[in-house]
């Protein structure tokens, strides 16, 4: 390695150890000129090393704040978790960050001790997550200031395209994301629609921060505020179903509910709403314990083809049996 090159490496070290230095202090400690030390600056920044300089009596080089990382020093357990978080990353449908995933994991590789990165690789090229997939590619940059601006608790303006591709222009009071069957929400208080609203993504445009700030209520939950969205959205069919069993075991079974929920007599009462009774049949045909259609009285139809069905096959069973 040329002595360039090692000066130049022992300026970094110099700045990321001692905060600020006047530019004479780092040309003492590196014993060269200040034509030279300003040389050596330029190629650090060239290589994508910001640094501040500032002039004056009290003036000098260092790093920009937020540069400097501390040692990576990662437990095993530590390593699983944040390679698990990466390929969990991959589902979530931020295209734009795929180049930032493979630095990420080639970063991590490389402060590793060998046992580690042995671990890290094998996890990489043999594990895979089964998570709902994106439905929809979402842009990084709206995510991250959508994100900051709940933080912050500042209005956001956008431009939203609904379903049908009409736009409108939003102004809202983003209380926080969710992730949700394959797409990003952001949800909070819709000035147009003087009420609470969800808003997918990739449908909307362009969003910035504006300079109103707001309150965010205490109690606001924004994953169960979009889960009861979605089954208060008006359908064709309004769906009750008595559930013979305790919410806890519902909930279990179901995992995300197909509805809300309520605890009363004789078990849990699932009111929702749906297009498609042969599909809501199949899902209560699957559940271990005894439910009582409510309404509407047409799901019972599609629930007893699927009842007739499993009885043929398992009569066309028993009768192969017997031959």
């Amino acid at each position: 390695m040329s002595k360039p090159t090692v000066r130049v490496l022992a300026l970094l070290e110099l700045l990321q150890s001692n905060g600020q230095l006047s530019g004479s202090e780092l040309a003492r400690r590196l014993e060269v000129d200040g034509r030279t030390l300003r040389r050596y600056i330029v190629a650090l920044e060239e290589l994508g090393i910001p640094i501040s300089a500032e002039r004056g009596r009290h003036g000098g080089y260092r790093l920009v704040a937020g540069f400097k990382l501390p040692p990576l020093m990662f437990s095993a357990e530590e390593t699983l978790a944040v390679s698990l978080g990466l390929l969990a990353v991959r589902s979530l449908g931020l295209g734009e960050s795929e180049l930032a995933l493979e630095s990420a994991q080639a970063k991590l590789s490389r402060v590793m001790p060998v046992a580690l990165r042995r671990r890290l690789v094998a996890l990489r090229e043999t594990a895979s997550l089964d998570l709902a997939r994106a439905r929809a590619g979402t842009s990084v940059a709206a995510l991250a200031t959508l994100a900051e601006a709940a933080q912050v608790r500042a209005r956001v303006e956008f431009r939203y395209r609904d379903p049908q591709g009409a736009e409108t222009l939003r102004q809202l009071d983003p209380y926080g994301l969710v992730y949700r069957n394959g797409c990003w929400y952001v949800s909070g208080f819709c000035h147009l629609r003087q009420a609470l609203r969800s808003f997918r993504l990739d449908r909307l445009d362009a969003p910035r921060m504006l300079a109103e700030r707001f309150e965010r209520p205490a109690d606001f939950d924004t994953l169960r505020h979009l889960r009861e969205s979605f089954a208060r959205m008006p359908r064709a069919y309004p769906v009750e179903i008595l559930m013979r069993a305790a919410r806890e075991q519902v909930v279990a079974v179901l995992g995300e509910p197909l509805g809300l929920l309520a605890e009363v007599d004789g078990g849990t009462l699932l009111r929702a709403s749906t297009d498609d009774l042969d599909w809501f049949a199949r899902r209560l045909c699957g559940l271990p314990f005894d439910f009582e259609v409510r309404q509407p009285l047409e799901l019972r139809e599609p629930l007893r083809r699927q009842a007739e069905r499993v009885l043929r096959n398992l009569g066309q069973e028993e009768a192969s049996d017997h031959r």
